[in-house]
């Protein structure tokens, strides 16, 4: 059997709006152990977004999050092997793993677009999720792609 699973780490809600999921987003942004810099970025990436989003009746951290859960994926596909051969079997993602992924995604997505600082860059792929567009929706897309593609070895679950 393996060792004890660890324990689940607190983590305190943000200074800003008390959000326990944007220091999570902010941990996942953090470089190198500069928290108060990734805490900086996104506070600015979404000012931008509030300004780029002003016909918009909803509050910028309203936009993150529904871009989030647009950014979500809800299945994934993981290799298996039977009998010789390796089959990529869809599977359902777990509630942690559905937001580490997407949060994940996102800043990715948000690193590799063109663009001057990554407030900008952030606020661009946050709106472009908001949208349904952009890179880290695109892998959401592809992964239920995939996992649609490979449905008949479903039953090699594990």
């Amino acid at each position: 059997m393996r060792k004890a699973k660890p324990k689940k780490r607190i983590i305190l809600p943000d200074p800003k709006f008390g959000d326990v999921m944007v220091t999570k987003f902010v941990n996942n942004l953090m470089v190198t152990g500069k928290k108060s810099i990734a805490f900086e970025i996104f506070y600015n990436a979404l000012d931008i977004v509030g300004k780029r989003m002003k016909d918009s009746e909803k509050s910028p951290l309203e936009i993150w999050k529904i871009a989030l859960e647009n950014v979500t994926p809800q299945v994934e596909v993981k290799s298996r092997r039977v009998g010789g051969a390796t089959f990529q079997v869809p599977t359902e993602v777990r509630p942690e793993r559905k937001i580490s992924l997407s949060m994940k995604n996102l800043i990715l997505f948000a690193r590799k677009r063109a663009g001057k600082g990554m407030s900008d860059k952030l606020a661009a792929e946050i709106i472009a999720a908001y949208n349904q567009e952009g890179g880290a929706f695109k892998r959401k897309e592809d992964m239920h792609k995939m996992a649609e593609a490979n449905k008949a070895f479903a039953h090699f679950r594990f």
